[in-house]
């Protein structure tokens, strides 16, 4: 059975409420003909005249009568869907939104973006999973609802993608370290023995790649899948840990950081969702919010490179 017009129920309710095949075309601004063509196809369709001939104008059926009452309140149901979503009263969202980032995000953006939503939206949850992989699986089925990370090469085309910020990698060492003390060449550095963020688990990073050309390799005494983890082992003992600035700023508190002895390039954080979500009020307020807190928290003053290149032209 083929599927009906559902055109047709806007040309039935203005029908029903003109009585007129003539005053519901100019009220819809069609023709007197296609009004009729519209009639003729509404009673083939629901298998009765709807409107008959009486006199000089038009009564409705028995069916008709009992459609009145229904076709109303469903055109403008219909009509209310298809409207623009209004205004987001923030007071009222009562929504969980799962937010997939690494650990380093949420303990430097997490405290602030949780305080901004609840205080614009108290009855909105963030939930935060960790990011174990690129896959972006998660954000296709609805799983996940936004995600922070690195664009690569596995992140779906189709999905939306906003830069955050620039991040780069620096060096940390607790204090006390021999590397507190002196000049930090790229030698010192190399010699010393490191800690490896890798999550695949991979035993060459960009600052191997930075050190090839010097012909210097790095001594990784350990590979590990967090941020916080490399930092907590070289807090208890004399390895180096090289992660990202601004991703570990408030887990380095209390160590000696410094700026690499090579130049690594820096690398952009964003946020991705699918295009689902593009529209969505609620959810357009939290790519607000993530935004704002990512463009006000700030680390401690970026390290220069001063150092690090004072350190190459010495050793040359």
């Amino acid at each position: 059975m083929a599927r009906p017009d559902l055109n047709l129920l806007v040309t039935l309710d203005v029908l029903l409420a003109e009585g007129s095949v003539a005053r519901a075309a100019r009220r819809l601004r069609l023709s007197p003909s296609a009004m009729s063509r519209a009639l003729a196809r509404l009673r083939e369709t629901t298998g009765d005249p709807l409107l008959v001939r009486s006199g000089r104008g038009l009564v409705p059926t028995p069916r008709a009568v009992a459609l009145r009452e229904r076709i109303g309140p469903l055109v403008q149901e219909a009509e209310a869907v298809l409207r623009p979503a209004e205004a987001l009263d923030l007071g009222t969202v009562a929504r969980t939104f799962t937010l997939r980032t690494s650990e380093g995000f949420v303990d430097n953006f997490g405290p602030d973006l949780v305080a901004r939503v609840g205080a614009e939206a108290p009855r909105m949850r963030l939930r935060f999973l960790p990011k174990a992989d690129k896959d972006s699986g998660l954000l296709r089925d609805g799983t996940v609802d936004l995600e922070t990370g690195v664009v690569g090469s596995t992140t779906g085309p189709e999905l939306r993608a906003q830069m955050l910020f620039r991040d780069r990698f620096i060096g940390v060492v607790r204090n006390g370290h021999p590397l507190c003390r002196g000049t930090i060449t790229p030698e010192r550095y190399a010699a010393g023995r490191h800690i490896l963020f890798s999550r695949q688990g991979l035993g060459k990073g960009p600052i191997d790649e930075a050190l090839e050309p010097l012909g210097l390799t790095l001594d990784v005494a350990t590979i590990v899948g967090g941020f916080a983890t490399a930092l907590a082992l070289a807090r208890a003992s004399d390895l180096i840990a090289s992660v990202p600035e601004r991703h570990t700023g408030t887990l380095r508190d209390g160590m000696h950081s410094f700026a690499l002895p090579v130049a690594v390039p820096e690398f952009s954080i964003s946020m991705l969702w699918h295009p689902r979500m593009d529209a969505d009020p609620a959810h357009r307020f939290l790519r607000a919010c993530v935004r704002d807190v990512c463009a006000e928290r700030r680390t401690a003053p970026r390290l220069t490179r001063n150092s690090a290149k004072r350190s190459r032209d010495r050793s040359r």
